[in-house]
């Protein structure tokens, strides 16, 4: 009986998300989680700071830079939460995130003068060790492998 109430509530809770133990931010998703988290705190304090300041020297590139503060809020969310719905905005996340930073990137070698100062992802986030041009690629793998081991029953899938 008590068996029977607790897969009741398991399809109540969410009927898309995956077995615990199988989440996204378990894990070693746990550390990709906190790295998305102390990025999304750098990436909302440089642009805010940017655009208080010097907004008019650079408009472009501080908008680009709050664009990839949200980008890493909503990678940071999504993959702390792991169901189904958090793992399709996650990966939208990272892959924006991935033309972002190789788009950016490109732009502030072309284009040196609309990227004066560094942002998150010019010069393919040189400024922050190239963390933002490798974090979207280790995102993307963690959500695939994540993917490959909730598809498989009885795989071990991280649990």
């Amino acid at each position: 009986m008590s068996e029977r109430r607790d897969r009741a509530a398991g399809a109540r809770e969410g009927a898309g998300a995956p077995r615990a133990g199988r989440r996204t931010g378990s894990g070693p998703g746990r550390i990709l989680v906190a790295v998305y988290a102390v990025f999304a705190l750098a990436a909302t304090g440089r642009a805010s700071l940017q655009i208080s300041e010097d907004f008019a020297k650079a408009p472009l590139a501080y908008s680009l830079s709050a664009l990839a503060a949200v980008v890493y809020l909503v990678a940071t969310v999504a993959l702390a939460r792991g169901d189904r719905t958090s793992v399709r905005v996650a990966t939208a996340s990272c892959s924006l995130e991935l033309v972002g930073v190789l788009t950016v990137g490109i732009a502030s070698y072309l284009d040196r003068a609309a990227f004066p100062d560094k942002t998150v992802w010019s010069h393919f986030g040189s400024g922050y060790g190239y963390v933002p041009l490798v974090l979207p690629v280790l995102g993307l793998l963690w959500l695939r492998a994540h993917r490959r081991g909730s598809e498989a029953p009885g795989s071990s899938g991280g649990s």
